[in-house]
């Protein structure tokens, strides 16, 4: 069998190794509808064929935004890469500006978005940008619907034509442009080919359990190279895609999927852990007191029965009484989840994996396609708060200053338009991640911080913002912290509180506090709890490292609101900005 060289390549590679009847499943007013392999592929070719006769040529671009990931997502992936021309696929979060940004910066022709709030925003700047026409995968007035190029595609007269495009796209071709969602200025265009994508699907594919057959449930952002090139993986592996109707959904969509497996960010998986606490401690008497021992016990977990026959045996009994509930919870057949863009929580590590439902680690970038190293169950590839060993294909070494530098067919082609910040990042053949870390005596990576994050006092001391914030994240009473203090004489925090918490320990407590948002960061009670736990998080650093003072802000922390990416990264610039005044009150008051 013809191996996989090329992106559109993975859906024939399905086809004939091993055909699904369904191979992607999106939910329709209500109805989940399965599109079979041969559908996909047939579809595919079909906006091909459309795509030709509307005048694409090798090498245009074609934008896609879709607010949700859906079948007619990677039909038209498909469909674009087969004619030789890129797939630019755009956050629908991001403001209209950012989309005039990304459009005119990457050349794109042609847009195709998801539903009329994308819509809306693409036709604020339409006139600005080079677009010829909008395509909607909704039906929506005054908008051409995507099932036009399928129409027009129908005739298969020109299908030559297509398969001679094909035949003409090299590996080495560029396949995609992904905007980085950037934490600071202008987003970077990173040019990925067809080889960079492919090669990395095919290394990793045996760290992961992917067994051929079973079912995924998708929902990260599809135009994250995480989230597409695990789709990639999972076309290989003959898995069912199910997407999920939204970030809102996804408890439901588990439910009803009862996936095999799905990607996560640390931060959905916080929620997760920090609901099915919330529903065991208000359970009382026994009941309670189990369900604390089995968290105890969960907290202990180490892989391969590190932890000796005694507490297996207990880790068992907390399974089959507390932890089969979880389980039933996301579904009943998770057999893991593959965690990227953020550093888990080892308690959350631990937790789930005595759960029986264990997250591996990735590490890797946009630039990188993405995976660099991967957590693995077998051959003893896991290591709780480790991302895994780095893959086959690659080579990692750590500079001097502790940056984690990596060669490897998955590296990028380089920014778009951009030689000289792609020559900042690539320098003797090595890509400079910007990532601290280290690899220890048995080949596992470990990430320490963000290169550009760690900051010195102006005691000309370092400290390293992620490990305290990591540390402080445990507390319950802290939805998000973002340490600050550079060129300062202390370090010291923004704390945005979990106000749903907060709000059932006031109930519990039967505190007098006001319940706004506003009310609840000013409360001298909620303060000095809240101190406790910066405190209690401080005793595990060194002095020059411990948080002095912090200020709680009224906000939750978004994406929309501009304080995170979309891949739920802090924006620290920003952030600082938004809260000048809080900043200014901690150093300069």
């Amino acid at each position: 069998m013809q191996e996989v060289t090329r992106l559109f390549d993975f859906p024939y590679y399905q086809l004939k190794k091993h055909s699904l009847n369904k191979s992607l499943v999106t939910k329709y007013n209500g109805e989940w509808i399965a599109t079979s392999t041969k559908e996909y592929i047939d579809k595919s070719n079909a906006v091909s064929r459309a795509l030709l006769r509307i005048g694409i040529k090798k090498n245009d671009k074609i934008a896609v935004i879709s607010s949700t990931n859906r079948t007619e997502w990677n039909i038209m992936d498909i469909g674009i890469l087969q004619t030789g021309a890129q797939n630019i696929p755009i956050y629908p979060t991001i403001s209209a500006e950012d989309y005039e940004y990304v459009l005119n910066h990457s050349d794109s022709i042609y847009c195709f978005v998801s539903d009329k709030e994308v819509l809306d925003k693409v036709n604020k700047v339409k006139a600005k940008t080079k677009l010829k026409e909008i395509y909607s995968f909704n039906h929506i007035e005054g908008c051409k619907h995507y099932s036009e190029l399928l129409e027009l595609g129908k005739d298969e007269e020109n299908q030559n034509e297509v398969e001679d495009r094909k035949n003409n796209v090299k590996p080495t071709d560029l396949a995609t442009i992904i905007y980085t969602s950037g934490t600071t200025g202008k987003p970077k265009g990173v040019m990925l080919s067809h080889n960079n994508i492919v090669s990395n699907v095919l290394s990793a594919k045996n760290r992961l359990a992917l067994g051929e057959g079973g079912i995924a449930l998708s929902f990260l952002p599809i135009c994250h190279i995480f989230e597409r090139t695990f789709l990639y993986a999972y076309q290989y592996r003959s898995i069912e895609i199910h997407f999920a109707e939204g970030i809102d959904k996804i408890s439901d969509n588990i439910k009803e999927v009862k996936p095999m497996t799905m990607t996560v960010v640390p931060r959905l998986v916080e929620k997760v852990y920090d609901a099915i606490v919330a529903k065991g401690t208000q359970l009382s008497g026994f009941k309670k007191m189990l369900f604390l021992w089995a968290i105890k016990i969960g907290l202990k977990f180490e892989p391969y029965g590190a932890n000796g026959w005694w507490y297996e045996q207990k880790l068992k009994i907390a399974r089959k009484l507390i932890f089969s509930k979880w389980q039933e919870a996301l579904g009943g057949n998770l057999r893991f989840m593959a965690s990227g863009s953020a550093a888990l929580q080892p308690r959350l590590g631990r937790v789930f994996a005595a759960a029986n439902m264990p997250v591996m680690e990735c590490y890797g970038l946009t630039e990188t396609s993405p995976g660099i190293s991967v957590s693995e169950q077998d051959n003893y590839g896991w290591k709780i708060g480790k991302v895994g060993r780095v893959l086959d294909n690659m080579e990692v070494k750590i500079a001097d200053d502790g940056e984690i530098l990596c060669k490897g067919p998955n590296v990028m082609m380089g920014y778009y338009k951009d030689e000289v910040k792609t020559a900042e990042v690539i320098i003797n053949g090595y890509f400079h991640t910007g990532d601290i870390g280290n690899i220890d005596e048995d080949g596992f990576l470990q990430i320490t911080d963000r290169k550009k994050d760690m900051f010195k006092t102006s005691g000309g001391k370092y400290v390293v913002p992620s490990l305290l914030e990591n540390q402080l994240k445990q507390s319950r009473f802290i939805e998000q912290v973002m340490v600050i203090g550079d060129g300062e004489k202390m370090p010291a925090a923004l704390i945005q509180p979990n106000f749903e918490f907060i709000l059932d320990w006031i109930e519990k407590k039967k505190k007098d506090i006001n319940k706004d948002y506003n009310s609840i960061c000013s409360s001298q009670i909620i303060i000095d709890r809240i101190e406790q736990e910066v405190n209690e998080a401080n005793q595990q650093f060194g002095k020059w490292e411990q948080i002095k003072r912090f200020e709680l802000t009224p906000e939750v922390w978004s994406i929309e609101d501009g304080h995170l990416t979309p891949t739920m990264k802090m924006k620290r610039k920003a952030i600082k900005e938004k809260y000048n005044d809080l900043y200014n009150k901690i150093y300069r008051s």
